[in-house]
């Protein structure tokens, strides 16, 4: 860190883990004397420092978020405004490492003091140094490759809720995905958790073109805050300086948009809807917004868990976050939901980077999946049912058993076949109302 800072021994509060600092009045023409998100270290007696952050500035009081505990800090420990916001280290060199959320590597590997660092949370690119969103990234998930593509550049969460495994389906798509490089962001996990990517990245040998940062549920607040500004800025300098397609994975982001409320309501401010702060759009759409396929660069694509408190999607986080983000995966009951589910970029690439029937062979299911549906409530009143209720309802156990099961994984060619080869165990040629040339070329295919 520069050497270059201010010090103060005026704090005139000490609430939680929030330390208020009162600076000397100056004319308003006068250049200011810190800056938001700019850095401090408070230290008493010249020993015991400890890091904190620059988080609100009313006129001449400075609020700062200290990243330990407060405990044991007195109003005489003495401020040193640092003059510069938080930074991270960005090198090859962090490839596989594990990170904590100061930018502090806690796996006891090599030290990375002397390495290249950016500042985070940086601005958001120009619009028009976007591309349009034009390649698919494939994860082997069927329920995702086939009815809702993750396409490069997307930012789509994950919604579900507590006790649901998203963890699993993210690591897994982390896992089998077609990106150069992975960057994950855990917020408030568990140690099982946390231990649980760790080990999967293991395992998969993928942690070598990997970067983890880690706020566990017993680290500071303040660093919750912090792990998708690091995150998302080094996923940046990626793809921007190395040409890289990077896919950010980050869990929770309800646990992020909770420490924002934490913290607003510690800081005084007058909280909005059930109790968030009233700029929880801007603060997850600045985040959201760093998905971008770079006109001269690589690629960064965010897919978050968002999870819903009581299963309520109209909670103040998923709702926020549907405006921000271009569709949504909804996984309840162990499965990817195919009708709440939506990728509102998947148009960009089905038929046109994927196979020609797709487009067709994705609606035909859907459609007589949602038929089997029907089929199965008439079967439950005890209602006569007709052979073609019989033939959706063969057909519902096959896609069930085939295709909604996390665990699943086949490439999206396969994917499809498999669909023509249920089609055709169910369903006559003329019942799957399809264009003749894709039936001529696949239902009568024999399989491989």
């Amino acid at each position: 860190m520069s050497t270059s800072y201010t010090s103060y021994k005026t704090i005139i509060e000490i609430v939680g883990d929030i330390v208020k600092v009162r600076l000397p009045e100056q004319s308003e023409q006068a250049s200011p004397l810190v800056r938001l998100n700019d850095l401090a270290v408070l230290s008493v007696d010249g020993s015991d420092s400890r890091l904190a952050q620059i988080i609100d500035i009313k006129n001449n009081v400075v609020s700062l978020q200290v990243f330990d505990s407060t405990k044991g800090l007195s109003t005489d420990a003495k401020v040193n405004f640092l003059n510069q916001p938080m930074k991270v280290v960005a090198s090859d060199n962090i490839l596989g490492r594990v990170f904590s959320g100061k930018g502090e590597a806690i796996d006891n590997g090599p030290s990375l003091e002397y390495e290249q660092k950016i500042v985070i949370n940086g601005p958001i690119v120009n619009p028009v140094k976007r591309q349009v969103a034009s390649k698919m990234i494939r994860t082997n998930v069927p329920m995702i490759d086939v009815f809702n593509c993750l396409v490069e550049s997307q930012k789509i969460p994950i919604f579900s809720v507590s006790g649901e495994p998203y963890n699993t389906l993210l690591a897994r798509i982390g896992i089998e995905a077609d990106a150069d490089l992975i960057v994950f962001g855990g917020l408030g996990l568990i140690f099982d958790d946390y231990h649980y990517f760790k080990h999967q990245f293991e395992n998969a040998g993928m942690l070598a073109r990997s970067v983890m940062f880690v706020n566990q549920a017993s680290d500071s607040i303040v660093e919750r805050l912090l792990i998708p500004d690091l995150a998302l800025s080094v996923a940046e300098h990626f793809a921007v300086e190395h040409n890289k397609r990077v896919l950010v994975l980050l869990t929770d982001m309800t646990a992020y948009a909770d420490a924002l409320k934490e913290v607003g309501i510690a800081n005084e401010r007058v909280p909005s809807n059930r109790g968030y702060m009233g700029d929880l759009y801007s603060q997850l759409a600045r985040r959201y917004e760093k998905a971008c396929d770079f006109t001269k660069g690589g690629s960064i694509t965010v897919l978050s868990v968002t999870t819903m408190p009581g299963g309520d999607v109209t909670h103040p986080v998923p709702d926020n976050t549907g405006y921000i983000t271009e569709g949504q995966f909804y996984l309840h009951d162990g499965i990817i939901d195919p009708f709440g589910s939506l990728s509102r970029l998947k148009q960009q690439v089905i038929g046109k980077q994927t196979r020609e029937d797709h487009h067709q062979v994705m609606n035909t299911m859907i459609r007589f999946y949602s038929g089997s549906i029907e089929a199965k409530q008439k079967q439950s009143m005890a209602f006569e049912l007709n052979e073609f209720d019989e033939k959706l309802l063969r057909f519902g156990e096959l896609f069930k058993r085939q295709f909604l099961g996390i665990d699943i994984s086949m490439p999206l060619e396969t994917a499809l076949d498999t669909c023509w080869e249920i089609l055709k165990a169910c369903f006559s040629p003329e019942q799957l109302l399809m264009k003749k040339e894709f039936i001529d070329k696949y239902y009568y295919q024999k399989k491989s």
